[in-house]
Formats: structure tokens, C-alpha cells, sequence
């Protein structure tokens, strides 16, 4: 698996385990960094993806709110809603990230993880995004 989809699987365990404990993604990943007794190249990817969607979580809700036709957030499966959020920040604030490749990662990820619907949801609410949006 490449380094890049590692960190993404990574990023979306920590935001996923703060969503449904009702913590902070940051100190989710701080604890999570400290109980590592090697670091993974992919650490430092990952930090940053959890660390930028905290840092933009409110204009990254927003978004997703906005563009997810007939769902809100709360509505969302936690694993779609934190994808989104992943792919959000990557589309908007990760200039070395093509768009497509956002939005790949993200669809490939629900695939694997979420339910039958989700990597077509997630789709076209991220083209939408990735179309009309700016930071």
C-alpha cells in the first residue's frame, strides 16, 4: 500500500475514534503518536492531514453540508463524513494533491470500509466540492 494511502487510512482511524468519542482529534493523535514505539514513514502525512482538518473543521463542515444534497452531517456515516473531511482538506489546502487523487483516495477507502453506497456519494459530493469550492 502506498505511503500516501496509509496515512489516510491512518488520518481516518484517529478523526473516526474522536467523531464517536466525542474528543479532540488532536489529542486523539498525540496519544496515538506517543504509543508508537517506531514511527512509519506515513506519520508525518498523517499528522498533517489530522491536523490541517482540525485546524479548517469548521469551513470543511461547512462544505460538506452545503454540497451533500438531502444529507447532513449528522446523518452521515462516521467513516463517510470523516473521508470527506479528509478529502476536503486535501482538495482545498494540499497543493501537491491533485484533485482526482483526492477524490480517488477517498472513494477507494469507502470502498473498502464503509457501506455499498458511500463511494458513490462520496464521489460526487467531492466533484462537486472540488468544482465549485474554495477555502
Amino acid at each position: 500500500m502506498p505511503a500516501r494511502r496509509k496515512a489516510r487510512k491512518r488520518a481516518l482511524d484517529v478523526l473516526y475514534q474522536a467523531d464517536l468519542r466525542g474528543l479532540d482529534a488532536a489529542a486523539v493523535l498525540d496519544d496515538y503518536v506517543k504509543r508508537l514505539e517506531e514511527r512509519p514513514d506515513h506519520l508525518g502525512y498523517a499528522m498533517t492531514l489530522v491536523r490541517g482538518v482540525v485546524a479548517h473543521q469548521d469551513r470543511i463542515d461547512e462544505l460538506i453540508g452545503s454540497y451533500a444534497e438531502g444529507w447532513t452531517l449528522a446523518r452521515m456515516p462516521p467513516v463517510d463524513r470523516n473521508l470527506a473531511r479528509i478529502a476536503v482538506f486535501e482538495l482545498l489546502w494540499v497543493d501537491d494533491v491533485d484533485h482526482p487523487v483526492a477524490i480517488t483516495e477517498a472513494v477507494e477507502l469507502a470502498r473498502q470500509m464503509s457501506t455499498d453506497d458511500s463511494p458513490r456519494f462520496l464521489n460526487g459530493l467531492l466533484g462537486r466540492i472540488s468544482e465549485f469550492a474554495t477555502p
